[in-house]
């Protein structure tokens, strides 16, 4: 049972600050309490994301979006109960409280289990030109290039494998040879590894095609050139949730517009709006896929990720989005190499 005291805000905190809670603790919940402990609420990573996505405000309390009836385990129950519970309510924590319904600890299925290891692919997708990278990626290819002291892919490839997976996918297409002498069959890191071989540029989803095994869970479809802190067992639990056939993660972007925007109608001035600031949800370049969905995509043909959610749509298929609040920068080009240089240290992927 897990110690708690980091775990607990009150029903006037801000969400914002619920959320520093939740990341802080690593347990993907903060347990909303009165002065004298008793357990009012529950508060989900899960819980913030959907809210954000309602457009729901940071800055609101916490009482806003928290659920008022979280399910608990009493603490004298034992171990087998809660983890046939557990698994009955598809639920990965519970609060455990006395009998005047106090907070004494926390109780998680992974611990109950046991086990680290995550069996859902991981294709990372490595093949593309870097050309916007100019010189550096003449004669590397841009996985292997170094952010700190390791190639960008090898930092990718550490931070799924230190949240458990184990089995991994690579597209490789331009200096596949250089990408393959370095990562091998995974013996290195102590997983495995295998290679889609692009003889063209298939695109973002196009080189899925290439996988003749269908998997049995869901898998993580992620872009090599992305650092992000994502908790990817999060993201997948994210997506059992919601039942969606396919998960995008979205990260949200803002820009202001420099100028008073004039509205009108017609030839009538209406109003004017100073220097108004437009928010968007844009791709993140991580996916989760069932693996039904890897049937829609085209054999041996050019093939964008937006092409297969478009298609999902067509087939009258759920397609859910997650958004990315944690850490995350796209290498695309020489600024974002550079920054990722310092993130890497200071994010503490190295």
């Amino acid at each position: 049972m897990q110690r708690i005291e980091k775990l607990l805000i009150s029903q006037e905190t801000p969400l914002i600050k619920a959320l520093e809670t939740i990341d802080r603790g690593a347990f993907q919940i903060a347990l909303v309490v009165d002065e004298h402990r008793r357990l009012l609420g529950t508060v989900t990573d899960g819980d913030v994301r959907r809210a954000i996505l309602r457009g729901v405000s940071l800055d609101v309390p916490v009482s806003a979006v928290m659920n008022r009836q979280p399910k608990t385990f009493r603490q004298d129950m034992d171990r087998e109960t809660m983890l046939t519970l557990m698994q009955y309510l598809n639920l990965r924590q519970f609060p455990v409280v006395d009998d005047e319904n106090r907070v004494i600890g926390l109780v998680r299925l992974e611990d109950l289990l046991q086990q680290r290891s995550c069996d859902n692919w991981v294709v990372l997708m490595a093949g593309g030109l870097g050309t916007r990278l100019g010189e550096l990626t003449r004669d590397c290819p841009k996985p292997l290039l170094k952010v700190g002291s390791k190639p960008i892919l090898e930092v990718i490839l550490e931070n799924f494998i230190a949240s458990g997976f184990h089995q991994f996918y690579i597209s490789v297409n331009y200096k596949a040879d250089m990408i393959l002498d370095y990562f091998g069959d995974g013996a290195r890191w102590g997983v495995e590894i295998r290679y889609l071989h692009e003889s063209k540029r298939l695109g973002t989803a196009g080189a899925l095609s290439l996988i003749r095994e269908i998997p049995k869970e869901p898998l993580i479809v992620m872009n090599g050139d992305l650092l992000t802190k994502v908790n990817f067992r999060q993201l997948i639990d994210f997506h059992i949730e919601t039942g969606a056939a396919a998960t995008m993660c979205v990260r949200e972007y803002e820009f202001q517009v420099p100028y008073g925007v004039v509205k009108v109608d017609s030839h009538r001035f209406v109003g004017i709006e100073e220097k108004p600031v437009h928010k968007f949800f844009i791709n993140g370049g991580i996916y989760v896929l069932n693996p039904e969905v890897l049937r829609l995509i085209p054999q041996d043909t050019y093939y964008d990720m937006p092409n297969l959610f478009d298609e999902l749509v067509r087939n009258h298929l759920d397609a859910s989005v997650y958004p990315v609040h944690e850490y995350w920068i796209d290498i695309g080009r020489k600024d974002d190499f550079e920054r990722a240089n310092v993130d890497v240290y200071e994010e503490g992927f190295l």
